[in-house]
């Protein structure tokens, strides 16, 4: 470990952030790499007199973050660390760097079984590094889940982070495009969730450099106006779910009717839009009869 002042430390902080970037971005350097988390900021800023331990050098940090700025890609692609929730999750540029909005999900399952007693069967379809199904698994010891994702690599990264997050087994996970690889769990599922890609492609043409030359392509896009991966999950879960089983999809800011419309169509009940932390109806859930 390196040692420098608290004092020398603030002053190096102070002119990285000075360069660009965002407090957010900085953070999960200085945690992933330095070692540094927001609680011993918080220490030597209030005692800017003592000292810090550090497992890289600043220049090395420094280095990190001159990437992160000249280049846009994502920190947490640097890093291969990003925080969700309560988990420390590996990401590469084979997953999505799964989005705080996301973290609602587990609140709206949360809101549906109340019990973490519960014994579920559960699926996550399109797991990217994992997260939705590892904070599931955690939260319900007790249930029992299945994830997808067609990308073997992905797949990789969502089992290490399982691996890393807990000592559990009640987390499988299969390859395979959406339901395919589930065949033998047909009229099983309690909860299926997913949050598959929903970017129209003319809305994917205009996104951010540091979103759109980073992060897989395949785990964006979808369709022409976006609803094609959810339309193919809302007609066949049927087949999957129990009935009164339920199913949670994460959409773009505009899609919440038009996804209640498919799922109408499909036979659900208790369809409910839920908005995100800034209104936007983020969410659509149906329960199939």
């Amino acid at each position: 470990m390196l040692s420098i002042s608290a004092e020398e430390f603030l002053i190096w902080k102070k002119k990285q952030l000075s360069r660009g970037g965002d407090q957010q971005s900085f953070a999960v350097l200085l945690d992933c790499v330095g070692g540094v988390s927001k609680s011993d900021i918080n220490l030597i800023t209030i005692n800017p007199h003592g000292i810090l331990h550090l497992k890289k050098k600043l220049e090395f940090l420094e280095s990190v973050w001159d990437d992160h700025l000249l280049k846009s890609c994502p920190i947490q692609y640097l890093c291969g660390i990003t925080f969700w929730r309560e988990l420390k999750l590996k990401v590469t540029n084979k997953v999505l760097i799964p989005r705080p909005e996301t973290e609602l999900i587990l609140d709206i399952v949360f809101n549906i079984f109340r019990r973490k007693s519960e014994k579920l069967f559960f699926a996550e379809l399109g797991t990217g590094s994992g997260a939705i199904s590892i904070a599931l698994a955690l939260a319900y010891p007790l249930s029992n889940g299945v994830a997808t994702d067609i990308d073997q690599d992905a797949l990789e990264i969502a089992i290490e982070n399982f691996t890393n997050s807990s000592k559990q087994s009640n987390l499988k996970f299969y390859c395979g495009n959406w339901w395919s690889p589930l065949g033998n769990f047909k009229g099983k599922i309690d909860l299926a969730i997913s949050n598959p890609p929903y970017i129209p492609k003319d809305t994917y043409e205009k996104l951010p450099k540091e979103v759109k030359n980073f992060e897989p392509k395949v785990a964006l896009l979808g369709g022409e106006d976006g609803l094609k991966h959810i339309r193919e999950i809302i007609q066949k879960a049927p087949l999957f779910l129990k009935e009164k089983g339920w199913l949670i999809l994460e959409n773009h800011f505009d899609q919440g009717e038009k996804v209640k419309k498919l799922l109408i169509k499909n036979k659900f009940t208790s369809i409910e839009i839920v908005k995100d932390l800034s209104g936007i109806g983020r969410f659509t859930i149906g329960r199939y009869k």
